[in-house]
């Protein structure tokens, strides 16, 4: 079998691991060997990074940097030998989030982000690379509020304000309305047992689960 590779993007609060989780056994009946990541993270240098960005305060540049030297360890030591062995690869967050927080929340240079995603994602052919499937869980940002509310001490970003989750979700906008067949926007704001059955109906359509 090929290499399956699954984003899962979103603001905090929005479900992802809920259904990540739904996904890892859909996927482990049907046979396939599962490796379920995240971004920053993923490797033990990735998850010192993670640290770093999520909780000091730094520019937006030194915040880019970290989170694509992050990711490129990611790529190299997880996600390209994962999909080389056929493996399904399922990532709590991938680029899309750089140009979501860094370059929407953040309002940082999105030609620089475009530039690292290019250096940073270049495979041995050339290409660069991508998830074949997006999911995006599409939440208003005080709902998203109201959820994490005592679940856990907020990091640098949960603790933004709304316009700022508000350029985020431009953000996510702007990235799905330059790839449509990779993302699939999932309406967040229901009960779990739609918002699954909204990703099972659409990953049924691309032929990927069954």
């Amino acid at each position: 079998m090929s290499g399956l590779f699954i984003s899962f993007e979103g603001i905090d609060g929005a479900g992802k691991s809920t259904h990540i989780n739904a996904l890892v056994e859909a996927f482990e009946t049907m046979g396939r060997n599962v490796v379920r990541t995240r971004e920053p993270g993923g490797t033990p240098l990735a998850e010192t990074l993670r640290e770093l960005v999520l909780n000091k305060a730094m520019d937006p540049m030194t915040e880019a940097l970290l989170v694509f030297a992050a990711r490129r360890d990611h790529i190299v030591q997880v996600i390209q030998p994962a999909l080389s062995q056929g493996a399904v690869v399922l990532c709590d967050r991938f680029t899309d989030s750089s140009f979501a927080y860094q370059g929407g929340g953040r309002s940082f240079d999105w030609n620089v982000l475009e530039s690292l995603e290019r250096w940073v994602q270049v495979q041995s052919i050339g290409s660069i690379l991508q998830p074949d499937v997006t999911i995006w869980f599409d939440l208003p940002s005080n709902v998203a509020a109201i959820r994490l509310q005592g679940a856990r001490v907020p990091d640098k970003f949960e603790s933004q304000s709304e316009p700022f989750f508000d350029r985020v979700a431009q953000a996510y906008a702007k990235r799905m309305s330059s790839a449509p067949d990779r993302f699939v926007r999932v309406n967040s704001n229901q009960a779990a047992a739609d918002v699954w059955s909204d990703i099972h109906a659409v990953l049924v359509a691309k032929g990927v689960l069954v």
